[in-house]
């Protein structure tokens, strides 16, 4: 065997996995049904609790487990770290409503108050679930945290997009790290939010440079849709793989069907970064609303979560119109190289497929 597949094999022999091939835990994209299908397949399932407070978090795991009856399920369960109380200014936040009035309704003028779940009980809720892992995005967890999901016996992965962040990970007690580049759909997982733009950085060229610079497994996410992104990363130095974008054209994804409609044969350069949805860097399709609010005429967004407050209403329109014009359509640069079709037959192939390029 490859050392590159050798490597991959024992991480998947560790978290109790057939193939080294992870499901992103993307908030609001991740139904039980594709974490079952990729669980099936010897994948890891995920949840993107962002959107779930502790009982919703607690029913998820269960619908899953539910769908997979007679062992136990791999699976990580993802958390963003709080972000520090945002300013609010009172007059932006009027411009940003006018501004977004005109792609959606009229935005209430307590709309940008609007605030995230309880991390706390979020948290004791992860624990509660038993999943595999507890993995991070946009920081770290509390040491107290990390100490008791290690008595419980989780693991925690830790979502970084530099090699200073990795190495701050691993000192923290990262029992993983995942490395996500610039390409990745959906927001970046930068600890600093105003270094999020300024330090995008290619997978290809911080992969290697984590797995140089940390002693924990490294999971490589961003971009990656094909057997031939799996064996790059592993021969980069992976010891597995994480897939969002790819698997959001996947039959059991059920995103809205304009969505999934525009990911096919999507080029690289028809996505762009923006914080226009949440306040955060994240990469989504370049629609009109995208472009229209990158225009130096328009507001700057506010921050997370004030701007992802003032632009529910138009997200929720534009979902019930089918508008992917004004829809939050993450989308990464590698997703119109995913076949699509039934998540657990995609999760084969990409392992399949790599295996063969590093024979």
């Amino acid at each position: 065997m490859h050392p590159a597949a050798l490597r991959a094999h024992r991480f998947a022999e560790r978290f109790g996995l057939r193939v080294p091939v992870l499901l992103a835990p993307m908030a609001g994209a991740c139904p039980p049904a594709l974490s079952a299908a990729v669980a099936r397949a010897g994948g890891m399932a995920a949840m993107g609790a962002l959107l779930h407070d502790a009982a919703g978090i607690t029913a998820w795991a269960g619908e899953l487990r539910a769908l997979l009856p007679g062992g136990p399920v791999p699976l990580q369960i993802n958390l963003w770290i709080p972000d520090p109380e945002a300013a609010r200014d009172a007059a932006h936040e009027a411009a940003l409503r006018a501004f977004l009035g005109h792609f959606g309704p009229a935005v209430d003028a307590a709309a940008g108050g609007a605030r995230p779940l309880a991390f706390a009980a979020q948290c004791e809720a992860l624990l509660a679930a038993r999943p595999t892992a507890v993995s991070s995005i946009m920081g770290l967890y509390p040491l107290e945290f990390v100490a008791r999901a290690r008595a419980a016996g989780v693991a925690w992965f830790a979502n970084v997009t530099t090699v200073r962040e990795a190495r701050l990970a691993e000192e923290a007690g990262a029992d993983v790290i995942v490395a996500q580049g610039a390409e990745a759909g959906g927001h970046r997982g930068a600890f600093d939010a105003s270094r999020a733009l300024d330090e995008a950085v290619g997978l290809f060229a911080l992969l290697p440079q984590v797995v140089d610079a940390v002693r924990v497994p490294v999971v490589a996410a961003g971009g990656i849709a094909d057997a031939r992104g799996v064996a790059a990363a592993l021969m980069l130095g992976a010891s597995a793989v994480q897939l969002g974008s790819a698997y959001l054209r996947c039959t059991e994804a059920g995103i809205a069907p304009a969505w999934a409609t525009a990911l096919a044969g999507l080029a690289p350069e028809d996505t762009r970064l923006t914080r226009a949805f949440s306040g955060r860097w994240g990469r989504a399709l370049a629609t009109d609303y995208v472009r229209a609010a990158a225009q130096g005429t328009a507001p700057e967004p506010a921050p997370y979560p004030v701007q992802r407050g003032l632009t529910a209403a138009m997200r929720k329109a534009a979902e019930a119109a089918g508008d992917v014009q004004r829809m939050q359509a993450w989308a990464g640069q590698g997703v119109g190289l995913s076949a699509g079709g039934g998540a657990g037959a995609l999760t084969g192939s990409l392992w399949e497929g790599a295996l063969g390029l590093l024979r």
